[in-house]
């Protein structure tokens, strides 16, 4: 494996030579801006043999780096032994930034390439002004993996579905009018969609071409008169075609995006820079058709949702309260008789998730770190790393479902046995966080940052903190991470509305020893109005015992005390009916007031 990372550097190399380019950019992208990214463009994997999320690889003419976050420190130093690729710690103070390290590696004047198919225009505009302050050009329009990459997995080729109103809520037909009508109003005769869950949204369609994502590969071209799918037609069924058909919806083959571009037949087309490929700007970007950058409106539409979605979501979450009630259950007598591990009880949990109805796969890979485990964020079991339970310590159990109706995502922290003083004291001030942010009362305009201090606030007295957001939109049998709203301390102006789902998911961290995280999905709701305005709240979705055995009662106030009994109260009121009367005997004693 190494000898053959070796061979394609060398190459990548011969290739830049011949194109007069001194350095080649890998990032971890698709041309769709998605979170996970289909196998067809894990060209950075290909290239470093390092298969971490997160990545960016720069190749020059004798020299190869691999820019990583600290969850992948270890793991890519490993991988990337012996290949000749230096690990270059992102975010650590000593470690330069991409276009530094080049600028002192790089005579000035030299060009450096990136493809522009699977960089944001965002993104490439950023890297072409920070590459200039060092003399250094940029060229997007030249990609050596196409020539080089033998045996390249194909694009996904599995059927398109279609979502039923009854779950969407909204036709296709309205939802294109709305974006017609907001795109007027921005002075853009057309607007080209190319992230997957838009696009997914708009149409009401669903697929299965990325891992965890119920999407398809494709781009949507809409204009006042006319909307065109770009997509491989062998996903189209005859179902699907004449649905398309009657929804006013045409299609095109995924690969005449470009020719179709280029005789746009409109004099402005709208694209969203952060969420288009630089490739798609220079396509489109011609001397009859002016580029407008505008912030996509589909994401904000998606994000409020209606009716439909929102009594899909309470029904997703009954059915997923159900399984995990089971899962506790079995949980809780299979650790003290042995034999279960991280993956173990991950394997068992999908089990349980996949006896429910509508249920179409996971939403996101389980996250299971038992003990020391649980304190990297974003933990994923391997074979080399699974780790055996014991009646001891604690278990942090991030987890989610795709539902035909709804998406789910929850977190809980488990005390597998006697835990210590420290883990008791912040497993209280997590859950004390988690509460204070789920009682949130607050006037129309606020956004989630001006929340954020609130699921921290007892933690930071303290000492203590949590460096990922606190919260993140939530897609209807979409994607389970959505914004444009969130909930973290770096500023996110979208203000939360009502109809919009968001998670709540304070944590300590303790490295080699344990993590905690408490996670609901919530939905915003109004609350009151006065005459100061309208004011919101939120209203847990997600049904599921939150563990007391290691709560600190002392440090929890009456009020947040009766916050979570009344919560307590509301899951069993909702799940017992769909229990057996074993499971509902366990999940009475689960969620007894805290006083008993």
């Amino acid at each position: 494996m190494k000898e053959a990372i070796i061979e394609r550097l060398e190459q990548l190399r011969r290739c830049l030579r011949e194109h007069s380019l001194s350095a080649f950019i890998i990032p971890s992208t698709d041309p769709h801006s998605g979170e996970y990214v289909p196998d067809h463009w894990q060209t950075r994997e290909w290239l470093t043999g390092f298969n971490g999320s997160a990545g960016t690889a720069v190749v020059t003419l004798d020299d190869a780096a691999l820019w990583t976050d600290s969850r992948y420190f270890l793991q890519a130093a490993e991988q990337l032994e012996g290949t000749g690729i230096r690990l270059m710690k992102d975010r650590l103070p000593d470690t330069p930034s991409i276009p530094a390290w080049l600028g002192d590696t790089l005579s000035a004047g030299a060009t450096v390439g990136i493809d522009g198919w699977v960089n944001c225009i965002a993104d490439a505009e950023e890297l072409r002004h920070e590459l200039s302050a060092y003399g250094l050009h940029l060229r997007t329009d030249y990609d050596p993996v196409q020539e080089l990459w033998d045996n390249r997995p194909a694009l996904p080729d599995s059927p398109v579905n279609i979502h039923p109103l009854e779950y969407a809520g909204v036709s296709c037909r309205e939802k294109l009018a709305a974006i017609r009508q907001t795109i007027q109003r921005q002075g853009a005769e057309g607007i080209l969609l190319s992230t997957l869950d838009d696009i997914a949204w708009t149409l009401n369609l669903r697929g299965n071409d990325v891992h965890c994502n119920p999407v398809f590969v494709s781009y949507l071209l809409i204009t006042g008169h006319e909307a065109v799918l770009y997509i491989n037609p062998k996903k189209l069924t005859p179902d699907v075609k004449a649905y398309l058909s009657e929804e006013g919806v045409m299609t095109e083959d995924y690969t005449d995006l470009c020719d179709d571009l280029h005789d746009y037949p409109y004099a402005t087309l709208s694209l969203d820079p952060a969420r288009t490929s630089e490739a798609v700007r220079q396509s489109a970007g011609t001397a009859h058709t002016q580029v407008l950058l505008h912030t996509s409106p589909v994401p904000l539409m998606k994000a409020v949702k209606n009716d439909a979605e929102i009594a899909g979501f309470h029904a997703a979450m009954l059915r997923d309260g159900v399984a995990m009630v089971q899962f506790l259950k079995w949980l809780e007598e299979a650790v003290p008789q042995g034999g279960e591990t991280e993956m173990s009880i991950d394997r068992k949990l999908h089990a349980f998730r996949a006896g429910q109805a509508r249920f179409k796969g996971i939403s996101f890979d389980t996250i299971a770190g038992y003990k020391e485990h649980g304190a990297i964020v974003h933990y994923e079991a391997t074979p080399e790393t699974d780790k055996a339970l014991a009646s001891e310590g604690l278990l942090l159990l991030d987890s989610g479902a795709q539902y035909a109706d709804g998406t789910t995502d929850i977190t809980r922290t488990l005390a597998l046995g006697p835990v210590s003083d420290d883990e008791m004291r912040d497993y209280t001030l997590v859950l004390k966080g988690h509460i204070g942010l789920t009682r949130a009362c607050f006037p129309q305009g606020t956004c989630g940052t001006q929340l954020d201090v609130l699921a921290r606030q007892a933690m930071w007295r303290e000492g203590a903190n949590f460096l990922h957001g606190t919260g993140h939109g939530v897609g209807a049998y979409l994607n389970v991470h959505e914004g444009p709203h969130q909930i973290r301390m770096n500023h996110v102006p979208t203000p939360l509305r009502p109809g919009m789902t968001v998670t709540d998911e304070p944590g300590i961290y303790r490295d080699g020893r344990y993590g905690i995280r408490t996670e609901n999905t919530l939905l915003v709701v109004p609350y009151r109005t006065t005459e100061y305005g309208e004011f919101y709240t939120f209203e847990p979705l997600t049904l599921c015992p939150i563990d007391t055995r290691p709560i600190v009662r002392s440090l929890l106030t009456e009020e947040e005390t009766e916050w979570l009994d009344n919560y307590h109260r509301t899951v069993y009121e909702k799940l017992s009916p769909l229990l057996d009367e074993e499971h509902r005997v366990w999940l009475k004693e689960k969620t007894k007031p805290l006083g008993n």
